[in-house]
């Protein structure tokens, strides 16, 4: 049995399309906390269709050669499939880039929580010259030259003009709509149909509450915190603090290597894994939390709760496939 999306959700939101327009609905799943949708923001249909046509426009990059979805891939659950993305001018990036499903929950944005909202961190890709290359002068210049995306921002804004601060409430309209929420685990948590998980994959789902739901609570997957999991052992401060996870932004030395915890939703189409892409597989994952965990100062108390004096997750091979096979199960079909 197949659960309809539409069943899995609430209408929570109402486009209002104008006064002789009808009203459409615009829905969030109903086994989903609230989002966080600021009131200077409300979803619109207007809004979404222009922030899509804006996330996959190439001319919000310097060079007109890459948009947003160049590097956000909508074929990898809005990901990208290499450890560390091209910008622009085909610079590195830093940091792996992340999926952007189920956005719309995310109080802080980036590994490291520099953003503090949706809206805002639209202004770091664009205008990092590692990324879109772009000032925010030259992005409204040049969308103010098409006669099309004045008429648009006009029906969706009320301007007469192309002002930066609605092309980054447009793409937040736009990915607040990028959920994920109707995978067989949605369906059997909703049901409590147990064909909708495997034997393996059950037997995943009870090591997974054990090992891995204190950062990863259903039903997002994610506490939207920060925590250091043993990946390195030092952190240098050089690059601006960016190996330096959180404590680049909260300068509390507590904070030296964490980074936020991500979506496990999809996770079997957003490898490759953690800040920096290190990880290919889930196989390799769960190696790293089952031998390969790196002391420090601020690593999570968690990895201590086992029985030897090693900071790690007891895992046999067996438990770990099972793991596997249920995070599988958090992947829409």
């Amino acid at each position: 049995m197949h659960i309809p999306f539409s069943i899995l959700c609430l209408p929570l939101l109402i486009f209002i399309l104008g006064a002789c327009q009808p009203q459409k609905e615009f829905t969030f799943p109903a086994h989903f906390p609230p989002p966080i949708i600021p009131d200077r923001n409300p979803m619109t249909e207007p809004g979404i269709n222009l922030g899509k046509r804006l996330f996959f426009d190439t001319n919000l990059s310097n060079s007109g050669r890459i948009s947003c979805a160049s590097c956000h891939l909508p074929s990898h659950s809005f990901a990208d499939s290499i450890p560390l993305s091209l910008g622009d001018k085909g610079l590195i990036l830093d940091r792996h880039t992340p999926t952007l499903i189920n956005l719309a929950w995310m109080p802080e944005l980036f590994w490291d929580g520099g953003a503090k909202n949706l809206e805002s961190s639209i202004f770091a890709p664009l205008t990092h010259t590692k990324e879109m290359n772009m000032s925010l002068h030259q992005i409204t210049s040049r969308l103010n030259q098409g006669v099309s995306y004045l008429k648009q921002f006009k029906a969706t804004f009320g301007t007469d003009s192309v002002y930066s601060a609605y092309i980054a409430r447009a793409l937040a309209q736009y990915l607040r709509t990028l959920i994920a929420a109707n995978s067989p685990f949605d369906q059997y948590f909703l049901t409590k149909d147990s064909t909708f998980l495997s034997t393996k994959a059950f037997q995943g789902y009870l090591l997974f509450q054990k090992h891995c739901q204190a950062c990863h609570p259903p039903p997002l997957f994610t506490d939207n915190q920060y925590h250091n999991i043993g990946l390195n052992k030092t952190f240098p401060p050089n690059n601006e603090g960016i190996y330096q996870g959180r404590f680049r932004i909260s300068l509390d030395s507590t904070d030296i290597g964490k980074f936020k915890t991500p979506t496990l939703r999809n996770i079997a189409r957003t490898a490759p894994y953690m800040h920096d892409g290190r990880f290919t597989t889930l196989e390799e994952v769960l190696q790293h939390y089952s031998h390969q965990v790196q002391s420090s100062a601020t690593l999570d108390p968690f990895f201590f709760q086992n029985k030897t004096n090693s900071p790690r997750i007891e895992l046999s091979p067996s438990e770990q496939e099972a793991i596997i096979a249920f995070l599988n199960t958090l992947t829409e079909q």
